[in-house]
């Protein structure tokens, strides 16, 4: 089963080229599941998750911020909303979006958005967030990550699959607010990544990053919770996409994840499978 997150960098750059890259990457990635933050939505009905998911055959849950007004003003338009996005292979059965809580003079709207996923043998509970950015938001982030948790813990019974968590949290793994997910019985599958590929997210060498981090952080991840029976949702593999241009364009400011879980019970010692 592989899992991708991405924050797309909502309608900001050359948007509509990057449109096309984003999808030239998740094509050639072939995801079964995809989180996505920062999706744009036009009061035209226009919809970026909802355009993806048509051109890659895929189911579409999305959830638009209660608050996109900031964002609006970043852009000098109003008829542009915001949300949060889940892209799957099978259907989606059931769905839920929380708002994250945030103090007023820093509220955006920022959301975290649940998606049960009707996949052969089990269900999966999928969960998708945007945590407030900044340096200064820890304390913030904590209390969100506090209210995601509760939110997976919510969603997360009535099948042998664990739970993936997904998202933009703009914390490095050493924060306090990713380690609170951790404490949650959540893996960061990247400790199943190679110790030597590049693992920032948040990138300097991205040109949509002015005066970006050297050698960058890594602030996107794929969670898990423990597996099922015989292994079933063990992290296989993982590994950054998107981090380059597409033919001159680069997709986003954030790079994507993307996590292979084992998707049956007894897989997880069976090399060289992969999907359902």
């Amino acid at each position: 089963m592989r899992v991708v997150t991405w924050n797309l960098w909502w309608r900001f750059g050359p948007w509509a080229d990057r449109q096309k890259a984003i999808l030239s990457v998740l094509r050639e990635l072939r995801p079964d599941v995809v989180g996505l933050q920062e999706v744009w939505a036009a009061d035209d009905g226009a919809n970026l998750a909802e355009w993806l998911a048509g051109e890659l055959g895929l189911h579409c849950a999305w959830s638009a911020s209660e608050a996109p007004e900031r964002w609006q003003r970043r852009i000098g338009d109003d008829t542009v909303g915001i949300g949060t996005a889940v892209l799957s292979r099978w259907p989606v059965v059931e769905r839920a979006a929380l708002r994250l809580p945030a103090p007023e003079e820093i509220d955006d709207g920022r959301l975290a958005l649940y998606a049960r996923l009707d996949a052969p043998g089990h269900q999966v509970p999928f969960f998708t967030a945007h945590l407030n950015s900044g340096g200064h938001a820890s304390a913030v982030r904590r209390e969100q990550a506090a209210a995601l948790a509760d939110f997976v813990a919510g969603h997360r019974r009535g099948t042998a699959f664990p739970p993936v968590v997904t998202g933009d949290f703009n914390a490095i793994p050493q924060s306090p607010e990713v380690r609170l997910l951790r404490a949650g019985r959540l893996q960061d599958a990247w400790e199943y990544a190679d110790p030597a590929a590049p693992s920032a997210t948040w990138d300097g060498a991205n040109p949509y990053i002015p005066d970006g981090p050297v050698p960058g952080a890594r602030i996107d991840y794929v969670h898990v919770g423990p597996p099922g029976p015989g292994g079933l949702g063990r992290v296989r593999a993982a590994r950054r996409a998107g981090d380059g241009p597409v033919d001159g364009v680069w997709p986003s400011d954030h790079a994507a994840v993307v996590a292979d879980l084992v998707a049956h019970g007894g897989e997880a010692n069976a090399p060289g499978k992969s999907g359902w």
